[in-house]
């Protein structure tokens, strides 16, 4: 089967969440189960040098955008077996970042009628056009309106994916008629309309042939007021109608594998032991005080509200005081986050490092060395960091929200079940007593060996959601179901015999 996906970010070329995560795994699920899947992006300024100067153009159109006839070029790049095509437009991506300008309705409607424009050009039709979040959202309606009655787009399916329903592409009327050429019949509360103005995100939503979001979690949250912003009735409606599906997300477990992991201080499996190593030097290289029986608690995350941090801000003093233990956060985001955090690591600076800054490699090493994650999300659509957190052994603390909930199970000392610790409620005081809940039994060796043994024994591949997605391709194709579906299993290296589902 032929498969496009289209999306604003991708990694490694240019990241800003877990979007890009997604992108950079799932097609190479699916083109071990024997599909040809190629990827469509903006050509941004900060994608690294080394790609840009693999790049070939392939072809050169001009894409109308209101009076505007706009330049687009077409470069590709093939690696890990996949065909990656970016849309060249300086004017709209050379540029520092990838969001936030005053003309994103005007960059990212290029965005969607360059990626259907160019299809003829590449001598690839797909069977499926999968479109990522608001910024490729519109590409399903324009499909529909302006391009099906050509012989060339005739049987192209859409699958619409929300990562993130909280950003939505709001922008004025004029967008739609002054720059997407779409007319007002469109401009309804069962088309594009949302409160006056042009939603991208909900365009999506109508339009497509079928809505999938990143756990299954989140896909009933969002059907209610609290988490739907505003879109929750129709997806009630597109839930009715089983247009709605959520598919928990996976992480690239080759690259993210402790055993192999080039960037931390000491390699290790899960039977090894040397994830103390991890913490010793980890604590060495941070200035803390080293104290490899102390539980390290460990956040990687964006420093913005969603991520639940104000409950951290609530009771992290007082379980300074009171409680023997280490923090690490390691992140950017809202200043007054980052002022926060970065003066609580000058009042307890035996206890706690603020790293506030991005950085891979210290991202992997936190990984490794820390024995417990924290996440107590406000809302988590899906979440990579616990999925990461897991596969290298350290012990998630989570709320039960999104695909925290589907993937994070608490843990049960008289059955034995269980790979983290939980809580429901958003109130500071029952996330401490779950850290506290945790911190016990991380004293009880036999009990935190269990946890950890379940952690590492976790499958958290791309495969078995590969397989639901390949689902909904086949049945809108209308071809039988691919029950011989196989994606090629992601065989641990040499040596990792004893982890389990790796």
């Amino acid at each position: 089967m032929n498969i496009l996906f289209a999306a604003a970010e991708v990694h490694p070329f240019i990241k800003t969440g877990g979007l890009a995560d997604v992108l950079g795994a799932l097609p190479k699920a699916l083109v071990r189960a024997g599909n040809d899947v190629r990827v469509i992006l903006p050509k941004y300024a900060g994608i690294p040098e080394q790609y840009k100067k693999s790049m070939k153009s392939v072809g050169v159109k001009h894409v109308q955008i209101g009076w505007r006839n706009q330049y687009c070029g077409i470069e590709q790049l093939t690696l890990d077996g996949i065909k990656f095509y970016f849309v060249d437009n300086e004017y709209y991506f050379s540029r520092e970042g990838i969001y936030g300008y005053m003309d994103d309705g005007e960059r990212f409607s290029f965005l969607n009628r360059a990626v259907l424009d160019v299809l003829p050009e590449l001598g690839f039709k797909p069977d499926i056009l999968h479109c990522h979040d608001w910024h490729t959202a519109m590409i399903p309606l324009l499909l529909r309106d302006q391009y099906s009655h050509h012989k060339f787009y005739h049987g192209i399916k859409t699958v619409f994916t929300i990562h993130n329903l909280l950003y939505q592409g709001d922008f004025p009327y004029e967008v739609l008629t002054d720059l997407l050429d779409l007319d007002s019949s469109h401009f309804h509360v069962d088309g594009v309309e949302h409160y006056g103005r042009v939603n991208f995100m909900k365009a999506g939503l109508v339009y497509s042939d079928h809505v999938t979001t990143v756990s299954p979690t989140y896909a009933t949250e969002i059907q209610t007021e609290y988490y739907g912003y505003g879109l929750d009735g129709l997806l009630r409606k597109l839930g009715d109608e089983g247009r709605l599906s959520g598919i928990v997300n996976g992480i690239d477990v080759k690259s993210y594998n402790p055993s192999i992991d080039p960037h931390i201080y000491v390699k290790y499996r899960s039977s090894s032991g040397k994830k103390r190593d991890n913490k010793i030097g980890l604590q060495q290289e941070l200035g803390l005080p080293v104290r490899p029986n102390v539980p390290l608690i460990a956040m990687v995350t964006r420093l913005v509200s969603m991520k639940g941090l104000d409950l951290v801000t609530r009771v992290l003093d007082e379980m300074m005081y009171y409680d023997d233990f280490q923090f690490v956060v390691l992140g950017t985001g809202d200043p007054s986050y980052e002022r926060w955090f970065n003066e609580a690591a000058g009042r307890y600076p035996l206890k706690m490092s603020a790293q506030i800054r991005f950085s891979e490699e210290l991202s992997r090493k936190i990984y490794a060395a820390s024995d417990m994650y924290l996440m107590p999300s406000r809302f988590e659509p899906c979440g990579i960091s616990q999925l990461l957190a897991l596969r290298y052994g350290s012990i998630p603390i989570v709320r039960e929200t999104g695909g925290l909930k589907d993937t994070v199970h608490a843990y049960n000392e008289l059955t034995g079940e269980g790979n983290g610790f939980s809580f429901e409620h958003y109130n500071a005081h029952d996330m401490m007593h779950t850290i506290r809940r945790a911190m016990s039994f991380f004293r009880q060796p036999e009990h935190w060996q269990q946890i950890m043994q379940s952690a590492f024994k976790g499958d958290y591949s791309w495969n078995v959601s590969a397989e639901a997605y390949m689902e909904i391709y086949y049945s809108l194709k209308g071809y039988p179901a691919k029950s011989d579906f196989v994606a090629a299993v992601d065989k641990p290296d040499d040596g990792d015999e004893d982890l389990g589902k790796w």
